[in-house]
């Protein structure tokens, strides 16, 4: 699947080809501390396939709870998260997050984990009253 993706104040773009059976939930505390939300959404896909069509992003290391490196790609500007990787063999694979997916509508992830991570009221959350606006 093509995918086009930004941040949130348009410096940072790139297109992408994705599988969409390759996007996941992450409970990790790494990623509820990244996001300042319960969990992260993320589509993996190759480096190879995406190319980076706007302004360079900003790179931060982080030692996962894992113990492996991860670099996380952000805008410089705005702070928007846009992708993840690894060092050496693991920065062959790259993970798009998903909010900045312009097509992340439908994307729907097909596996979670570090549950273990997970927000004990995760799953009740459907039962919550809604409002589809502002």
């Amino acid at each position: 699947m093509r995918i086009t993706g930004r941040c949130h104040c348009g410096q940072v773009s790139y297109e992408a080809e994705i599988d969409p059976e390759r996007v996941s939930i992450c409970h990790c505390t790494d990623c509820q501390s990244l996001t300042g939300s319960s969990f992260r959404v993320t589509a993996l896909t190759g480096r190879d396939q995406i190319q980076q069509t706007g302004a360079p992003p900003k790179v931060y290391e982080k030692r996962g709870d894992n113990g492996a490196i991860r670099l996380q790609y952000f805008c410089p500007d705005c702070g928007s998260p846009l992708f993840t990787t690894g060092d050496g063999e693991e920065a062959k694979t790259w993970g798009i997050r998903w909010g900045s997916i312009d097509q992340r509508a439908e994307l729907k992830p097909s596996r979670q984990k570090w549950t273990r991570s997970a927000a004990p009221w995760i799953g009740e959350i459907e039962a919550l009253p809604g409002h589809k606006g502002d």
